[in-house]
C-alpha cells in the first residue's frame, strides 16, 4: 500500500537512509513498497537488493516535481517503464523546460496524481491517490465518480517526530529561508510515515476498490534487475572473437616495439594475460581504452597511464601505460584475476588544457546516448552542516563562522546552538546535492537512460544520477579520464624549449629521464620545486632522508609518502632500514627474497599478494581478495574469513610455526589498508622524473611552463623565485612584450597579464591580440586609442610598469592618462580620440623610490619583483648562518632570518603543530618544526619575514630547525602613503601557503610494534 516512499536521496526532503527505510517496512510487516524519490532513481538499485534480502517486493519509480511543486508519481511496470520515465525527465533536464502538469502517456508505467491535481480524464494507466485523511471528503470531491481509478496514497518521508523536524530543517535549507518562514506548502504532512497496515486499511473500508486498485499496481509492477550482467559496451569490433583477435594482433605489434622478438619471459606473460582477459570478457574494455589513447597520440597529446592498469603487460604493449610490469615485478592479479568480481579501470591523465578534446572524442565516437559521467553525492559534512543549519535558525554570519571554524567542544552552549548541533549530527553524511564525478565515464551497450535519467551540468557533459560504487554494482566498468597540471607543465615545457632554443625533446622516451647522473644528484638533494608529486616539503624532505638517487627508490618514496603508509609506521621504518641496512633482520627468507627491494617492508599493495602467495601458499588471486578486503574495497566479510582460514591452513601445511604465521598475518592486517599500488607509484615516478629532467636541463623554460599552468603545491611567487634562481631574469608585465600568459625571450621572463588579478581578463587578452594584429604600441596615447580601457585599468598597467618602454615615469604617465581619460567614455573612442592627436604637455619630474615600485607590485601581484622581500625589511640583519650550512650545525642552536613560504598543520597527541618551509637571504630553502608549546608563545602571524631561533636536528641528511622563538619582522614604511596608519597596510598582503590536516595523530614507534629481528621459537 506504500506507493510513494522517499529516502534521503530525495535531496533536502527525505530523511530516511535506504537501509533504515527497508527496516521500517520489516517492522510493520509491509510486503511490498515503492521507492519514488524526487526526480531521481539514485537509490533504486540498493533498494532492490535490500528489499529482496528482507522478502519485500520492491517497486521503483519517481516522484516528479517542478520548482518544488508536486506533479505526479511514476511507477515502472518493468525495465521499459523505467526507461520511459528516465527519457522523459532527461529531455526536460536538458531542455530546461518545466515539467507538464500532466504526465505523458507511458506504455509501461503507472502514473498516480493527487486529488488536488488529477486531470478530468485519466488514461488507462493513470490513477488518483487518496490519502487516509482525504477518504471522508470523497463524497464531495469533484473526482467522486472516479473511485474505480483511485489508489491508496500514504507517502513516507520521515520515521519519527525528530526526523519530521529534520525534514523541515532540510526544506528551509533547500528554499534558503529561515525555519520560521516555512509555509505548509514547503514541507510534508505530519502523517507521512509508515504505519502498520491494520492502522492504515480501516480508512478505506467503505471503498474496497481503492485497496484492490492499489494491489493491482503492486501485482503488475515487476521491475527486475540482474546484477550479474555487464552493462558496458560489450564489443569494440562487433564480437568477442574479433575483439580477442584484434587485441592479440595489437599486443603482438606492441610486444615487438617494447621487447623485440626473443623475450620469453614477456612472451609467457602476454599469453597468460590474454587468456584471463578473454575469459573475463574484457577485450573490448582494453580496445576502447587503446582507441582513446590512439586518438590522443594522433593529436600530439601527452598522456600518462597509471593506477593498477600498469600491472598489465598488455596495457604496456598497447601504449596505454609506459610502465614495464616485468622490470618492476608488478602482479597482473592486482589489476585483473578470475576471482575478482569488481571491474578494473585504467586511470589515464591528460593535460588539463587538452582533456576536453579527449572527452568530446569519446562522446562523439560512442554516441551521446551511450556515454555519460558518473555522478557523485556531495554530502553534508562538518563545516557546511553548521553553516547550513545555523542559517535556518537565524544565526548571523559571525556566529556561523564560530561554529564552522571551531570543534564542537568550543561552541557556545545556548539553546539554539544545541539545536544546530543536534540536527547537524542527524544529517551528517546525508546527500546534499548531486555533482559530477571528477573523471569516471560510463560507455554503455544500451542507452544509458535505460538505467537512469541524465542531468546536464554547466560543464556540458551529461551525468548519471548514481555514483561510481553503484555503477560498479550494476555492471558498469568506468573509464577514468583524468587531468592534471603536471602534464601541462611537461607538455608546455617541451613546446617552450622548441620555440626558445630550437631543441626538440622527445619526453615520451621515458628512458632519457630514468638514470641520468645530474638528475639523480638534484633528486637526492630534494631540488624538485615545480616537479609533479615530488615538490611538497614532505616529499623533498623524504628524498633527502633517503638520499634518493635512482628511479626505484623514487618509486618506493612515492608510495611511503602517502598518509596511510606513514600512519602505519612504514615510512619511518623504511627510512631507518634504507639508511641502516645492517641493523635489522629479515623476518623470514620469503621477505628477503620477495621484499628485498623494500627491506622486508610491505610498502605496496602488491606486497600483500606476494607474502600471501610465497609465504602462505595462497594463489595470487586469493592474495588480491585479502588485499581488497583489508583495504575496505571488498565488502564480503565471509570471503575475507575464508581466505584467512585458507592462509593459516596453508601455512600449517608448509610447516610454518603458528606464532610466526600469526605475526605475519598481523603485519598484513596492519599494512594492507594503508599500502599503495606499486604500479601507481611507478607511474607517478615516471612523470616526476620527466618533470625533473626538464627542470635540470631546461630550467627557465620549465619554470615558465609551471607558472603558466598556475603552479602546483605552492603559490605563483615561489615559482617566480625558482625561475630567478634558475637563471631567468624576471620582468613585470609590459604591453609590448607580455602576453596573457608569462612569456619567455631567451632567459628574459615577462610575467603575463593573467597575474594582474584586478585587470579584466578580456582586456588582458585584447592587449595581446591587438598588438599581434596591428603592431607594437607606440605610446600611452596610442595604447588608449587602440584598447577600450577605462582609467582604472590604465592605472593598474601604469603602476605595474607596463609602459616603461616610453621612458616616462609612472607619475608622468598617470597625469597623461588622467588628462586623456577623466570624464571620458571608452565607447566614444572612435568619435574623438582617433581624429584628434594627443597634446604634448610639459610634465613635472617627480622623484620616485624603487621601494614604491616594490609596494605597487605587492598590491597588484602579491609579491615584489623589483627587489626581494628582504630589501624591504627595516633590519639589515640577515641571520647568523645560511641554509646551505645547516647540516654542519647538528644539535646546535642557530638564529636565522627567513621568508615564509608555506606551513603545514599536523595534529599530535599534545595539540597542533606546524612544519614550516622558508627561504633565506640567498634564496635557499630550509624547514622548521613548531611544536605546540612553542606555538602557544610564538605563533605564526601571516606571510612575511621572521627572525627564527631554534635547534638544528639533522635526520638522515635532512636538517630541520626545531623553533624555540620567532618574531615577524616589520617592513619599512610604505613610502606611497603619508598617513602612518596606511604605511604598514601593504605588508599584510604578503601571502603564505597553509595546508590543514584533518586526521588523527600518527602512532608512535612502540604502538606500531614493527619487529626488526626474527622471532625465536
Amino acid at each position: 500500500m506504500y506507493l510513494n516512499c522517499h529516502s534521503f536521496h530525495s535531496l533536502r526532503y527525505g530523511t530516511i537512509p535506504l537501509d533504515k527505510l527497508v527496516m521500517q517496512a520489516v517492522l510493520h510487516d509491509v510486503k511490498a513498497m515503492a521507492l519514488t524519490d524526487i526526480n531521481t532513481v539514485t537509490g533504486i538499485y540498493d533498494f532492490i537488493r535490500d528489499c529482496e534480502k528482507k522478502g519485500i517486493k520492491p517497486l521503483v519509480g519517481m516522484e516528479f516535481r517542478c520548482n518544488h511543486q508536486f506533479r505526479y508519481i511514476g511507477l515502472a511496470k518493468n525495465a521499459e517503464g523505467l526507461a520511459e520515465m528516465n527519457r522523459f525527465l532527461t529531455d526536460h533536464n536538458f531542455s530546461g523546460e518545466t515539467l507538464p502538469l500532466r504526465a505523458p502517456k507511458f506504455d509501461s508505467a503507472f502514473v498516480v496524481y493527487t486529488l488536488e491535481n488529477a486531470p478530468e480524464t485519466l488514461y488507462e494507466n493513470e490513477f488518483i491517490g487518496v490519502r487516509p485523511e482525504e477518504v471522508s471528503s470523497l463524497l464531495t470531491s469533484k473526482h467522486k465518480n472516479k473511485r474505480a481509478k483511485m489508489v491508496v496514497l500514504q507517502p513516507v518521508t520521515f520515521s519519527c517526530k525528530r526526523e519530521y523536524n529534520l525534514h523541515k530543517v532540510l526544506r528551509a535549507i533547500d528554499t534558503n529561508i529561515i525555519l520560521s518562514k516555512l509555509t505548509e506548502t514547503d514541507y510534508c504532512k505530519t502523517s507521512d510515515f509508515i504505519k502498520p497496515l491494520d492502522a492504515l486499511l480501516p480508512f478505506y473500508e467503505k471503498y474496497p476498490e481503492i485497496v484492490s486498485n492499489t494491489q493491482r499496481i503492486i501485482d503488475e509492477c515487476n521491475f527486475q534487475y540482474d546484477f550479474s550482467i555487464k552493462r558496458n559496451k560489450k564489443f569494440f569490433t562487433g564480437s568477442r572473437e574479433k575483439d580477442l583477435e584484434k587485441l592479440t594482433e595489437l599486443a603482438e605489434e606492441g610486444f615487438e616495439w617494447r621487447y623485440g622478438k626473443e623475450n620469453t619471459t614477456a612472451r609467457k606473460r602476454v599469453e597468460k594475460e590474454l587468456k584471463v582477459i578473454d575469459e573475463l570478457e574484457f577485450s573490448g574494455y582494453f580496445l576502447i581504452t587503446w582507441d582513446i589513447v590512439q586518438y590522443s597520440n594522433s593529436q600530439g597529446f601527452m598522456h600518462i597511464g597509471r593506477g593498477s592498469g600498469a600491472n598489465s603487460i598488455i596495457a604496456y604493449c598497447l601504449g596505454i601505460t609506459d610502465i614495464c610490469p616485468i622490470e618492476l615485478d608488478l602482479y597482473f592479479e592486482r589489476f585483473l584475476n578470475l576471482n575478482r568480481k569488481s571491474p578494473p579501470d585504467f586511470d589515464i591523465d591528460w593535460s588539463w588544457q587538452e582533456r576536453n578534446v579527449i572527452l568530446e572524442y569519446i562522446f562523439e565516437k560512442y554516441g551521446s546516448d551511450h556515454v555519460a559521467f558518473c555522478g557523485t553525492n556531495v554530502e553534508f559534512k562538518y563545516r557546511s552542516i553548521y553553516r547550513e543549519v545555523g542559517k535556518v535558525f537565524g544565526l548571523p554570519k559571525e556566529e556561523l563562522d564560530v561554529l564552522a571554524k571551531n570543534p564542537e567542544e568550543l561552541h557556545p552552549t545556548n539553546k539554539i546552538v544545541k539545536l544546530v548541533q543536534e540536527y547537524g549530527l542527524m544529517m551528517n553524511k546525508y546527500p546534499n546535492q548531486r555533482s559530477m564525478h571528477a573523471c569516471g565515464i560510463i560507455i554503455s551497450e544500451e542507452p544509458i537512460t535505460n538505467y537512469t535519467p541524465l542531468e546536464m551540468p554547466p560543464k556540458g557533459f551529461p551525468i548519471v544520477l548514481f555514483d561510481m560504487h553503484i555503477a560498479e554494482e550494476i555492471g558498469f566498468d568506468k573509464f577514468d579520464i583524468l587531468s592534471q597540471r603536471g602534464i601541462g607543465h611537461i607538455d608546455d615545457s617541451v613546446k617552450l624549449i622548441a620555440k626558445n632554443r630550437g631543441i626538440k625533446v622527445d619526453i615520451r622516451n621515458t628512458s632519457i629521464s630514468k638514470d641520468e647522473a645530474v638528475c639523480n644528484f638534484h633528486l637526492a638533494k630534494g631540488d624538485t620545486i615545480g616537479c609533479f608529486y615530488i615538490e611538497s616539503p614532505a616529499m623533498r624532505g623524504l628524498l633527502r632522508r633517503l638520499n634518493c638517487d635512482n628511479y626505484k627508490i623514487l618509486v618506493a618514496a612515492s608510495s611511503i609518502i602517502r598518509p596511510g603508509v606513514a600512519q602505519s609506521g612504514m615510512m619511518k621504518e623504511y627510512i631507518f632500514r634504507h639508511n641502516n641496512p645492517n641493523q635489522f633482520e629479515y623476518f623470514h627468507e620469503v621477505f628477503r627474497e620477495h621484499l628485498g627491494e623494500t627491506y622486508g617492508i610491505m610498502v605496496y599493495q602488491e606486497d600483500v599478494i606476494k607474502i600471501a602467495q610465497h609465504y602462505g601458499g595462497l594463489p595470487a588471486p586469493d592474495g588480491d581478495i585479502l588485499r581488497r578486503a583489508m583495504s575496505g574495497k571488498g565488502r564480503s566479510l565471509e570471503a575475507l574469513q575464508k581466505v584467512k582460514d585458507n592462509f593459516f591452513a596453508s601455512c600449517a601445511q608448509k610447516g610454518h610455526p603458528e606464532a610466526l604465521s600469526q605475526e605475519i598475518y598481523r603485519q598484513i592486517e596492519s599494512f594492507a589498508g594503508y599500502s599503495f599500488c606499486k604500479a601507481h607509484s611507478a607511474s607517478y615516478a615516471v612523470e616526476s622524473y620527466q618533470s625533473l629532467f626538464l627542470k635540470v636541463n631546461y630550467p627557465v623554460e620549465f619554470m615558465t611552463a609551471v607558472i603558466n599552468n598556475q603552479g602546483g603545491f605552492y603559490r605563483t611567487e615561489v615559482y617566480v623565485h625558482e625561475a630567478r634562481m634558475s637563471g631567468g631574469t624576471v620582468h613585470n608585465p609590459c604591453v609590448n612584450k607580455s602576453e596573457y600568459q608569462t612569456t619567455l625571450y631567451g632567459t628574459d621572463i615577462y610575467l603575463g597579464f593573467m597575474h594582474l588579478q584586478s585587470l579584466e581578463s578580456k582586456i588582458a587578452h585584447l592587449i595581446e591580440s591587438e598588438r599581434i594584429e596591428n603592431g607594437e604600441y607606440l605610446s600611452l596615447e596610442n595604447f588608449i586609442n587602440r584598447i577600450p580601457i577605462g582609467i582604472e585599468g590604465v592605472k593598474i598597467l601604469i603602476f605595474i610598469g607596463a609602459f616603461r618602454f616610453t621612458g616616462k615615469t609612472k607619475n608622468q604617465l598617470l597625469i597623461t592618462a588622467s588628462l586623456l581619460l577623466n570624464n571620458y567614455k571608452p565607447e566614444n573612442r572612435n568619435l574623438k580620440l582617433l581624429q584628434e592627436p594627443a597634446k604634448e604637455f610639459k610634465l613635472p619630474v617627480l622623484e620616485r623610490s624603487v621601494f614604491e615600485d616594490a609596494f605597487d607590485e605587492i598590491e597588484l601581484l602579491s609579491f615584489p619583483v623589483s627587489c626581494t622581500v628582504f630589501d624591504l625589511l627595516q633590519t639589515k640583519h640577515r641571520g647568523d648562518i645560511m641554509a646551505k650550512d645547516l647540516v654542519k650545525h647538528h644539535k646546535r642552536q642557530v638564529r636565522m632570518l627567513a621568508y615564509l613560504i608555506s606551513r603545514k598543520h599536523v595534529p599530535t597527541k599534545k595539540g597542533a603543530m606546524y612544519f614550516g618551509t622558508w627561504i633565506d637571504h640567498e634564496g635557499t630553502y630550509f624547514d622548521t618544526a613548531h611544536f605546540p608549546d612553542s606555538l602557544e608563545k610564538y605563533a605564526f602571524q601571516g606571510g612575511g619575514c621572521y627572525l627564527l631561533l631554534g635547534n638544528v636536528e639533522v635526520d638522515y641528511h635532512f636538517p630541520t630547525i626545531t623553533i624555540l622563538k620567532m618574531a615577524k619582522m616589520p617592513f619599512i614604511p610604505d613610502p606611497r602613503y603619508m598617513d602612518a596608519k596606511d604605511q604598514y597596510r601593504t605588508q599584510n598582503q604578503i601571502k603564505e601557503d597553509i595546508s590543514m590536516t584533518n586526521r588523527k595523530p600518527y602512532p608512535s614507534a612502540h604502538e606500531i610494534n614493527m619487529p626488526r629481528h626474527r622471532m625465536k621459537f
